[in-house]
């Protein structure tokens, strides 16, 4: 998918931390007191902005555990420091003690129990986020399991010191066998830092998950992210149960996750997925082998391969329309607004009467009530849509209520006639 707009100018970001920021640090206190900021304003969201922090304690290095102080002095809570990072401090409690190793492994533990007691993933598959940022306590470190592999991605320069000995634990706690580690796309930008990707020797460049009967290559040389998107899971499965007897077209496919489930799982008469990652697709064609499935593939951009199909008159009964991250910045906002609106306007008028668009968006900054008014302003003059269902992330990756950064999947289900 390509897609060309003037874009404001970047300044060139500073020199990367030096290697000595970078090295791993425990989960233990340390012996000296922790250094002390003070609080300008007071709020539950746990991405502390630099205009909301006072002076920098001098006795702070990057990536220190810090106490907090409130107006009055008296401790407000803990967090994690970076004096490069624009979110300069992420809080990790509110309480006057501070995170002892024992506090790491609590939240780990809440955040398997929630995944293990509560969902019951393991009964339906050996894919799943096991800790989601914020969301479970832990700002700026996710992680994902795939069958006998922790696969990790890492956006803090002090989750990057102490990702080793988290990812032990969890490790030991899971007992899977290997390890894979990598920091966010923007970690220089946004922290200071640049790490290289790390994991067990014994790590095999891919590995085979289920997920509810659908088994799928996860590859972790070439895969984005932690390598494969457990939060579409649900969206998925709902899909495939609406694919029995169907056509679907499945743009910006990736592995082909819609497309093969709605095949395997669902029944579909057809799939067609299409991607601009080349890789993908490869991968996405292993998949359907591997279950023994018809698909068909395509490399191309998302762009004129659905402008080709308009103006062949071809449809399809279900189209899903899953683009990668548009909006990174706010500077992005405007020409990410106007590639989703492009996007769902060919995708609607692919959709045969009466049958399915499936869409959604990544993009963090794009609120969903912005998500809906794009995506049903989209649908041409000649066709009517009806939205039928709002969809998000699997609940493996949950919502935090003091951070509505971690609600960044929006999804719309509508029929189109």
């Amino acid at each position: 998918m390509k897609r060309t707009a003037n874009k404001p100018r970047r300044s060139k970001p500073a020199p990367p931390l030096s290697p000595e920021h970078l090295q791993p640090r425990g989960l233990g206190l340390p012996d000296s007191p922790l250094p002390q900021l003070p609080l300008r304003s007071i709020t539950r969201n746990p991405l502390l902005m630099r205009s909301r922090l006072g002076t920098f304690p001098r006795d702070a290095s990057h990536g220190d555990l810090v106490e907090l102080l409130s107006d009055d002095g008296t401790t407000y809570g803990h967090g994690m420091f970076n004096p490069r990072a624009e979110i300069a401090v992420r809080v990790l409690n509110r309480e006057p003690k501070p995170p002892a190793r024992s506090w790491w492994a609590g939240r780990i533990e809440d955040a398997i129990e929630l995944r293990h007691d509560y969902l019951k993933l393991p009964d339906v598959t050996d894919a799943y986020r096991v800790i989601h940022a914020e969301a479970d306590g832990l700002p700026g470190f996710i992680v994902d399991r795939f069958g006998d592999v922790l696969s990790a991605e890492v956006f803090s320069l002090a989750m990057w010191q102490r990702a080793a000995e988290l990812l032990e634990l969890i490790s030991q706690r899971l007992e899977t066998k290997h390890l894979h580690l990598r920091t966010g796309p923007r970690t220089l930008e946004q922290e200071g830092f640049e790490g290289e990707p790390e994991s067990t020797e014994e790590l095999p460049e891919s590995t085979v998950i289920t997920e509810n009967g659908v088994r799928y290559h996860v590859d972790f040389a070439q895969g984005h992210k932690t390598g494969f998107f457990c939060d579409q899971r649900d969206n998925r499965a709902f899909i495939a149960s609406h694919a029995a007897g169907k056509s679907v077209l499945d743009v910006c496919c990736y592995t082909g996750g819609f497309a093969v489930a709605a095949k395997v799982a669902g029944g579909a008469s057809e799939v067609t997925g299409v991607d601009l990652d080349e890789d993908a697709v490869e991968v996405a064609k292993r998949n359907a082998k591997l279950n023994r499935a018809d698909g068909r593939f395509v490399h191309a951009d998302a762009f004129p391969y659905m402008r080709d199909i308009l103006s062949g008159g071809r449809r399809f009964d279900v189209v899903v329309l899953d683009p990668p991250k548009l909006i990174h910045s706010r500077d992005e906002f405007e020409d990410g607004r106007k590639t989703y609106f492009d996007l769902n306007r060919l995708a609607s008028q692919l959709v045969a009467s009466g049958g399915l668009l499936a869409t959604f968006s990544c993009s963090g900054l794009m609120s969903a009530d912005e998500f809906h008014k794009i995506v049903c302003s989209s649908i041409p003059f000649d066709r009517r849509g009806q939205v039928l269902y709002t969809r998000g992330a699997a609940p493996d990756h949950p919502i935090a209520a003091e951070c509505p950064e971690t609600a960044y999947l929006n999804g719309l289900i509508l029929r189109v006639t």
